[in-house]
């Protein structure tokens, strides 16, 4: 007993961890089999994609705990065999996905062969071993097909898909005029009982996809606001830490200074929940429902801000860019007013001495310091107000949540913007750079920290609004790559040369 006892206690930090880390994938992994098993080929495929975009940050997390150092040429053919196998398992998926409908639809047809023989009506015995998913009610359907019309959106084929059914023809007039009518007059017809969604087929012409309100967006359960509460609390005690390492001492084991921090945290609070607010104030406004905010906290920076997700379908592309923009442009607009008034509060008295050198990790922040604090930044050591280490915290949880990738804000408005493709798209790419920021800079772990937030959490794309075809004008366009432009000057630490240049250093 004792050498066991021994040979436990010799496990280092690093070790204790990656053990636990492998007994959690393992268990995720084989949990995710084990449901994606229902669902038959599409399902493990699904398992497959999930995999393949979750092995690599296994592997790089392990390293990193192990202290193995990986040279930049693995790292990029890990990442884009990563890519690879994602994006080959995507094309089996929807060419799997496409045979699929084919089977519904010949069983369909077998099932309603009244005036066959038994014989010719035996169903094959793969279409036997389905998985049986209820087709629409053939009254709902007939009544359904009665809403179209040659002013709105003339139907030449209906096709049986899921619980409901799937409408191709020609639109006539404008999408949103069009999509408009046929809700009204699927509302009139048959009450709440299904959803109409106006989208583009994958050779990019309208489709009408008619789907019982049943699939709807499920609301926030009991546990999930439990969830929500505990990690609300979490986020609290980090808020608290980070800002007592601010000021140069741990809050836990001095929680008696609890007054030194108090202002600072509530100033940090103010930002998340101004950003909520925009999100909150803005979806009021197009009908549609947010769960309750998932805080995600963090040791370094507080907070990486929260999840929150849509409890109601999405009227168009329109409202996701909105809903999506309100939040960083409330949060990230309070947070720049906060760096400009500690610039302009900041004098050689003031409480946070840091090095100049400070300022070259943002080519924001330190363009803007050196116009605001001129040749102080020359000096070893620059004396900042509170409000400047405030404001830039709130403006790196900003840019966070502004990166394009899945349900973050960013993907969200590139999803808008660009459509749910594009989405996908940038998501794979923002994860392999954040997997090489974390490679190359492992002294700071919010890179990898963020990543597999956005892989385990938020790397789905949004499902498609009601009218998909109702894009974004041209003002909000300009206004999603703007923002995205400040995320990435945000980030983006200021090279030697350019650091130079301006003066930031001694």
């Amino acid at each position: 007993m004792d050498d066991q006892r021994n040979f436990i206690m010799d496990f280092s930090p690093a070790t204790s961890a990656l053990i636990l880390l492998i007994f959690a994938a393992l268990g995720t992994v084989l949990w995710g089999y084990r449901r994606s098993q229902k669902a038959g080929r599409l399902g493990l495929l699904a398992w497959g994609q999930s995999l393949a975009i979750t092995v690599p940050w296994l592997v790089l997390l392990s390293c990193i705990l192990l202290g193995v150092s990986l040279d930049l040429i693995g790292v990029v053919l890990i990442l884009v065999a990563s890519a690879g196998a994602y994006i080959y398992l995507g094309n089996l998926r929807r060419e799997a996905g496409q045979g699929e409908m084919i089977r519904k639809q010949a069983l369909e047809r077998l099932q309603t062969e009244t005036q066959a023989t038994e014989s010719s009506t035996q169903a094959p015995a793969d279409l036997a071993t389905e998985p049986e998913i209820q087709p629409i009610n053939p009254e709902d359907l007939q009544t359904i097909k009665g809403i179209f019309g040659i002013d709105t959106f003339f139907a030449t084929e209906a096709i049986p898909y899921q619980e409901g059914a799937i409408f191709k023809g020609n639109l006539r007039g404008e999408p949103e005029e069009a999509h408009q009518k046929l809700t009204e007059k699927l509302g009139d017809r048959l009450g709440d009982k299904y959803r109409l969604f106006l989208v583009e087929d994958p050779e990019g012409k309208p489709v009408i996809v008619i789907l019982p309100s049943s699939n709807d967006p499920k609301t926030t359960s009991l546990a999930q606001k439990n969830v929500a509460l505990v990690l609300l609390v979490a986020t609290l005690a980090t808020t608290l830490e980070a800002i007592g390492v601010l000021k140069g001492f741990d809050f836990f084991s001095n929680w008696q200074r609890y007054t030194e921090v108090l202002p600072l945290s509530l100033g940090m609070w103010l930002i998340l929940g101004v950003h909520e607010l925009g999100h909150w104030v803005t979806s009021r406004k197009y009908n549609v429902k947010l769960s309750i905010p998932f805080f995600l906290p963090n040791w370094q920076i507080a907070s990486f801000g929260a999840i929150t997700r849509f409890e109601s379908l999405l009227p168009n592309r329109t409202a996701l860019f909105d809903i999506a923009f309100a939040g960083p442009a409330a949060g990230g607009l309070i947070s720049l007013l906060l760096l400009l008034g500690g610039f302009g509060l900041s004098n050689p008295d003031s409480l946070f001495k840091v090095p100049s050198q400070f300022f070259q990790g943002s080519v924001l922040v330190g363009t803007l310091a050196r116009i605001f604090l001129g040749d102080g930044l020359q000096q070893a050591i620059v004396a900042i107000h509170p409000l400047t280490i405030l404001g830039w915290l709130g403006l790196v949880i900003t840019a966070l949540n502004l990166l394009p990738a899945g349900c973050l804000d960013g993907g969200r408005i590139i999803q808008a913007i660009y459509g749910r493709k594009t989405a996908r798209r940038t998501t794979i790419a923002t994860l392999v750079v954040l997997g090489l920021v974390a490679l190359f800079n492992p002294a700071n772990p919010i890179p990898l920290y963020w990543a597999l937030i956005i892989i385990f959490l938020q790397r789905e794309a949004e499902r498609p609004s009601l009218n998909e075809l109702l894009e974004p004008n041209d003002t909000r366009a300009i206004l999603g790559l703007v923002a995205l432009f400040l995320m990435l000057v945000t980030l983006i630490p200021l090279s030697p040369s350019l650091a130079g240049q301006l003066g930031i250093g001694a």
